[in-house]
């Protein structure tokens, strides 16, 4: 890795950085995301953003996209599955305890909310896993497209 070379984006994967001219930082020419990088130790640092996202270069791609200085520890996973399976047995549970009456018009609602209510809450967590790790899912769809209708 050196600072004149050109390396693919490790946020959106689609663009290429480079070396931003009379600067020590490299840019996204897609994202437009910047970087540091640090040659000795082969690695790429989120410059805007607190805090920084960083990368190992393995030679042909990034790897280990990591908080700096952060460590992700057991409770944040166990506070992602809380918060989709405890509101969803809450339903769940209130279904089976006070069942609908077999054949009424809404007997269906009370499965339909409790299935909204799991899907809503895992998308509330998938959503937060993107933003953390500021994956740019519509300039990848677009990115996409736009090679489809080429």
């Amino acid at each position: 890795m050196s600072d004149r070379d050109i390396f693919p984006c490790p946020i959106c994967r689609v663009g290429e950085i480079a070396t931003l001219p009379l600067m020590e930082a490299m840019a996204c020419q897609f994202c437009n995301h910047i970087f540091t990088p640090d040659l000795e130790k082969q690695q790429l640092q989120m410059a805007d953003r607190e805090p920084p996202l960083v990368w190992r270069w393995n030679g042909k791609n990034w790897t280990e996209a990591q908080l700096k200085d952060v460590e992700m520890g057991w409770g944040y996973a166990l506070g992602a599955i809380a918060i989709v399976v405890l509101p969803t047995c809450l339903i769940g549970i209130t279904v089976y305890a006070r069942p609908p009456v077999y054949g009424s018009p809404l007997s269906w609602f009370p499965v339909f909310w409790t299935g909204l209510t799991f899907l809503l809450h895992l998308g509330i967590i998938i959503w937060l896993i993107i933003e953390f790790y500021e994956f740019p899912l519509w300039a990848y769809l677009i990115r996409k497209l736009q090679s489809i209708f080429r």
